[in-house]
């Protein structure tokens, strides 16, 4: 499991609606971006349905089975901790001589490995937990996720329970004590970040909200359209939100789950290209990304940047009709508004192609 243990023992802080927001979701300080969750309800925010297509047919019902053991660890979760950490490759061995599907060393192994079943698809277990048998190392990582989650709660830290209980499965739960969260090191920050991301990939259902007929097909814009929409009326939050859903930001944003300007655009377009497109995460980087269009040939599910305070600073999409739906600000909600509003219609504007 990424050797259950960070290697490198740096940080890296980067200073803006979405720079903290940065912070948040992609340095890592997830600690910062809770998500509060009752004991038998999964996290918020996080869909819970596995898609089955983008999982080999083999380990699917280990995977469902999995993710009965605790809320934590999802469908979701678990299939996008064995594509980051094996590729699917049961066979799979690591310099640092981690095995299997889940990747466990044998010192890990030797505690929480689970004889699950045989040797052969779907055979009984055999008596033998073994990390190179795809029903015992799936089984075996839920067990410890849930383990993890637990420990993590028992510390009391504030965090989301999910981003600190990924913490501890790549560098161990005491470095997340010793940290009071997600711990700085490079590894584990990109761990956390990788596997929150990539869960969108392996859900078979989006968290329930507002649809639109373009969700479902037409244009690339329509999709980021139908993907924004579904939010409106959710809370702004500073710092909150990512690919994943709603999340809860901090400082203004800290007590408040939802979406800030640019993580509302990375989770629309993140999910209207089936996650093949992942925006940066603030709003200054996004005004870089894509392909820059002219304002007048603008068009529906393309992002238009406004420069209110010396930089691109917030961000929204175009939905057509002189509208953009958008988080705008701490107190307010995802809401659309006109943009020959005088406060954003006399500000420099870009307007960015993402798909």
């Amino acid at each position: 499991m990424s050797g259950h243990t960070a290697q490198a023992r740096s940080t890296m802080l980067v200073t803006g609606c979405a720079v903290l927001g940065l912070l948040g979701s992609l340095v890592g300080l997830s600690v910062l971006g809770a998500v509060e969750q009752k004991e038998d309800a999964a996290p918020a925010g996080f869909a819970t349905t596995l898609d089955a297509k983008r999982v080999p047919a083999e380990f699917v019902p280990w995977v469902e089975r999995a993710a009965q053991q605790c809320p934590e660890a999802s469908a979701p979760l678990v299939a996008a901790q064995i594509q980051a950490e094996s590729g699917w490759d049961p066979t799979a061995v690591s310099p640092a001589d981690a095995r299997g599907l889940s990747q466990f060393i044998p010192g890990t192994w030797a505690t929480w490995g689970v004889d699950a079943a045989g040797k052969d698809s779907g055979a009984e277990p055999d008596g033998v937990a073994d990390p190179f048998t795809p029903g015992d190392a799936i089984m075996t990582q839920a067990r410890y996720d849930c383990w993890l989650a637990g420990k993590v709660k028992e510390m009391n830290l504030g965090g989301d329970p999910t981003r600190l209980m990924l913490a501890a499965y790549n560098a161990g739960p005491g470095a997340v004590e010793e940290y009071g969260g997600v711990p700085p090191y490079p590894e584990t920050q990109a761990y956390v970040t990788r596997i929150i991301t990539s869960m969108a990939g392996f859900t078979g259902g989006e968290p329930a909200g507002n649809t639109d007929d373009a969700e479902n097909g037409g244009a690339f814009g329509d999709r980021v359209v139908a993907h924004a929409r579904k939010w409106l009326g959710t809370p702004y939050s500073w710092g909150g939100g990512g690919p994943e859903g709603p999340g809860r930001g901090f400082a203004q944003g800290a007590n408040t789950v939802g979406f800030d300007c640019s993580s509302l655009v990375q989770y629309a377009v993140y999910h209207a290209s089936n996650g093949e497109t992942l925006p940066p995460r603030v709003s200054q980087l996004q005004v870089t990304a894509g392909e820059a269009v002219p304002r007048d040939e603008m068009r529906p599910g393309d992002v238009i940047g406004f420069n209110l305070n010396g930089s691109y600073d917030h961000i929204g999409i175009y939905i057509g009709q002189g509208q953009f739906i958008h988080a705008p600000k701490t107190g307010d909600v995802v809401k659309i508004s006109s943009l020959d509003e005088p406060y954003y219609a006399d500000k420099p504007q870009k307007v960015r192609r993402l798909g």
